[in-house]
């Protein structure tokens, strides 16, 4: 098992070289450029001429591709032109809340879905499983965003409950005010989040936990007399896990990379608003820097999501 993951890992690299040339590419060739209005409105065509070309916009591509890796390799990843400030810093800032955020949301999705998907297989046909589908399917109905603007308005504006703009209070003191000012900037978009995170998951699991309900080995279990809770723990719940398994690795890298809707909605300081005032301003190194990462974060999703399904799974291996 250990040589095919190292195996897999040694193969993540060609693809991360190739994806590297593509997404440098595509930046490039970005109509636009970084400085027009960003400097000063009133700026000469002579003067973005001239920063342009002190930022070796003007190169050839080869050769700029090949100082960005050799920078790259001495963890210099260049200087974004939108917020003056090395992009290393900036992504770990940025990158802390979207992680915040996205353990949050990853927490609260998997505890409200697998329970409910469980008891809605569990309870097939009957009310509590006529209720589970009504949400699953009116959550799937409502664009996100939707929900997302619904939900400032009711908890943040209405009630007041929630703060609906940035991570942190700017009156936020200490290390436990800070803490407790970033959980009550997360918590609302994390469960709006999470609401549409479990849609997926408990309908897989209700489909899975019925198949398995009519299984010819969970008949023999009640044939010999094991009780209900055994045959929910050890047969039904462990197999029924398989599907969601095999799509946890995405999910957690998918949260890590951020979510453009719920940052740009509620203002929050994240990778996904990042990514986003990065393609607007035409910052080029933030651009190839977020999406090289979001790359390798999707490769390694695929690792993970192999290594959960056969620890799920005992009869899958990777070998």
């Amino acid at each position: 098992m250990w040589k095919t993951i190292l195996r897999r890992v040694l193969i993540i690299i060609p693809e991360l070289v190739v994806l590297s040339i593509l997404v440098f590419l595509l930046a490039k060739a970005m109509p636009g450029d970084p400085f027009s209005g960003s400097i000063n409105p009133k700026s000469s065509p002579a003067q973005i001429h001239r920063l342009m070309e002190a930022n070796g916009l003007f190169d050839p591509w080869y050769q700029q591709y090949w100082n960005w890796v050799v920078n790259l390799f001495h963890g210099n990843l260049g200087m974004s032109y939108e917020y003056q400030m090395p992009v290393v810093n900036l992504i770990k800032q940025r990158g802390m809340n979207t992680l915040w955020l996205a353990f949050f949301t990853m927490i609260m999705t998997y505890a409200i879905g697998l329970p409910l998907g469980i008891y809605a297989g569990k309870h097939e046909g009957k009310l509590p499983d006529t209720i589970t589908r009504i949400y699953t399917y009116i959550t799937m109905s409502i664009p996100f965003f939707v929900v997302l603007v619904i939900g400032i308005w009711i908890f943040g504006y209405a009630l007041g409950w929630f703060p609906t703009a940035g991570s942190v209070a700017p009156t936020a003191n200490g290390f436990g005010g800070t803490s407790l000012s970033r959980l009550s900037h997360i918590i609302l978009p994390g469960m709006l989040g999470a609401l549409f995170g479990t849609v997926n998951i408990v309908q897989y699991l209700r489909s899975q936990v019925i198949d398995a309900k009519h299984s010819a080995y969970v008949k023999t279990a009640v044939a010999k007399g094991v009780p209900e809770k055994d045959i929910y723990k050890h047969h039904i719940f462990r197999n029924s896990l398989l599907p969601i398994a095999a799509f946890a690795g995405y999910s957690i890298t998918g949260l890590l990379t951020g979510s453009i809707f719920t940052e740009m909605i509620f203002s929050y300081p994240g990778m996904g608003q990042l990514f986003l005032n990065a393609v607007n301003f035409r910052d080029y190194t933030v651009i190839t820097t977020l999406v090289l990462l979001y790359g390798f974060l999707n490769l390694m999703g695929t690792l993970i999501s192999d290594i959960v399904l056969s620890i799920v799974d005992p009869r899958i291996r990777i070998e």
